[in-house]
């Protein structure tokens, strides 16, 4: 008769399959041959980059990396495997754990999950070699800025009149009812607002060479 597993490997195989699947990635590594300094080392460095570095017994793994449906990381679980949990930036671990092997290549690093897709060691060597976060987000940043910056050059490239030619045509529309006196005003109206639209259309071809002097 199959006895029932032990309360206290149930709860450490429900604590795995919860890191699994509050984490926005992990990654396997084989750290036979590293002392216990250089385990704290890399305890210390993997938390500092936003993740938390556990050693599990790789049954226990086995059966939450099936229960969570991550079957193809059963064959990455043999010898001494330890399992970086991550919750901030997965590149930044990644670099944290390349730096770390490079240093001590007794580390092996087998792979992992990213999301909800399995990874290859290599996989994470090359999401280490990839800008982090902040770095991305100052990129996009910088390249929004820079078309903004040349709509404010146009905008203040147009002509004043313009501005006088719209205000005037909103005079005209909404004068109407005043029958006799707009189209008195009518004939220099449409002069005035001419000569803004003729002169919006020079600074509109202008606006190019305005924003690259401004550039340069």
């Amino acid at each position: 008769m199959e006895r029932d597993p032990r309360p206290e490997k149930v709860a450490i195989v429900d604590e795995l399959k919860q890191r699994f699947e509050s984490s926005t990635a992990v990654v396997l590594t084989e750290y036979r041959g590293l002392s216990v300094a250089e385990l704290e080392s890399l305890r210390r460095r993997l938390r500092e980059s936003g993740s938390e570095y556990k050693i599990f017994k790789n049954t226990f793994v086995r059966f939450a990396a099936n229960d969570r449906g991550l079957s193809e990381l059963v064959p990455l679980l043999e010898g001494p495997t330890g399992l970086a949990f991550v919750s901030g930036d997965a590149v930044e671990v990644a670099k944290a754990i390349k730096d770390f092997a490079r240093e001590n290549p007794e580390l092996i690093v087998k792979g992992g999950v990213l999301g909800e897709a399995i990874i290859s060691a290599k996989d994470i060597i090359s999401l280490a070699d990839l800008p982090s976060r902040e770095v991305l987000l100052a990129k996009i940043a910088g390249g929004l800025a820079a078309p903004m910056q040349k709509f404010a050059g146009l905008l203040q490239a147009l002509p004043q009149n313009f501005a006088y030619a719209l205000s005037a045509l909103i005079a005209k529309g909404g004068a109407a009812g005043a029958g006799v006196e707009a189209a008195a005003q009518e004939s220099s109206t449409e002069a005035v607002v001419e000569d803004g639209v003729n002169e919006a259309e020079t600074a509109e071809e202008a606006a190019p060479e305005v924003a690259e002097a401004e550039a340069e």
